[in-house]
């Protein structure tokens, strides 16, 4: 839901972590009026406030895999196959934890993605063993967050250790920096499966072109592959670290309802607070999504800045809030 999602952050509108769809926090309504059951006969979960977030499981996969997946010139992968086998490695040892701690060691501990990523491939011994990179020279794009910074360095630092001269450069935006990957300005990128697939599935067959992401995250890869290879790009191995929509509540209020799952959730609650970006009501990943997918009842939403969702659940405003799966603060809660 960051700069980064070109075509689900089109739709949504969110630009960074802490800078999201507008509105103010409340402005989605007033409070719920007190009630002992929903329309369902469920009774009302009122919101539980505590300090930690735990991220309910999204077990009838509402949100597509966007998990980080190591994108590369084609040209660049044929003349340098290590290169793809080398990001593929860095796949195999990043899972969600491991990015959520990744993002709280920048955006919350301060500490720089350079020196984060150096910390992560000699904690996962990543390093190679065979310089075979020896008078190559590779650029490493990144987007404009840091989490993308950050696994760009990481990219780097693998890569340098196998001999090649690397350097990360932060571009900007998918419409900026995909270009510069399919022409070789830049050798690789990581990327977010789902969100690629649906961006270039628009762009080579047009805006309402119908989705081919799923939950699945192989059956999105496969159908990703030939449009990247259509678009002069290489995709690697995809990691089980995911970067995507989920929805949180304080741990105290799912130890109290003895829910772990959004399944559980809607057969626990009715008469929820939900707190989201000002669009959540009209978007399918959102309100209608939960609704829909798995017959959640709300009594009431809060339109909240992206980066206070989660301060308002904690402060028992909300009873559950979306939220990013790798956010840096769920790092104690996991």
């Amino acid at each position: 839901m960051r700069a980064r999602r070109s075509t689900t952050l089109t739709l949504v509108a969110i630009a960074t972590l802490a800078l999201g769809a507008c509105g103010s926090p409340g402005s989605g309504g007033g409070e719920a009026e007190p009630t002992s059951s929903g329309s369902s006969g469920l009774a009302t979960c009122e919101p539980v406030a505590g300090e930690t977030l735990v991220v309910l499981e999204d077990d009838k996969g509402l949100q597509n895999a966007d998990n980080i997946i190591p994108a590369v010139n084609k040209a660049a992968a044929a003349a340098n196959p290590q290169i793809v086998e080398l990001l593929d490695s860095v796949s195999d040892a990043l899972d969600t934890d491991k990015l959520i701690e990744l993002n709280k060691a920048v955006d919350i501990d301060r500490r720089t993605s350079s020196e984060v990523a150096e910390e992560f491939v000699e904690t996962e011994d990543l390093a190679a063993q065979d310089d075979v990179g020896s008078g190559t020279s590779l650029v490493i794009g990144a987007a404009n967050f840091s989490e993308s910074a950050t696994l760009a360095e990481i990219y780097a630092a693998v890569l340098r250790s196998a001999g090649y001269t690397v350097e990360v450069r932060t571009i900007g935006n998918r419409e900026t920096y995909l270009p510069a990957l399919t022409d070789g300005t830049i050798t690789a990128v990581p990327e977010y499966a789902a969100t690629l697939t649906d961006f270039l599935n628009a762009q080579q067959n047009g805006a309402g072109a119908e989705s081919v992401a799923s939950a699945d995250v192989d059956e999105t890869v496969a159908a990703l592959t030939p449009l990247a290879d259509a678009a002069g790009v290489v995709v690697g191995a995809p990691s089980e670290a995911q970067d995507q929509n989920a929805f949180a509540v304080t741990s105290e209020f799912a130890q109290e309802h003895g829910v772990e799952t959004l399944s559980e959730l809607a057969e626990a609650c009715g008469g929820l607070v939900l707190a989201g970006p000002a669009e959540c009501p009209d978007r399918p990943f959102c309100q209608p999504g939960l609704e829909e997918t798995y017959g959640l009842e709300f009594g009431d939403f809060q339109s909240y800045d992206f980066g206070l969702i989660g301060q308002a659940v904690r402060q028992g405003e909300a009873a559950i809030g979306l939220v990013l799966s790798s956010d840096g603060s769920l790092a104690s809660d996991s």
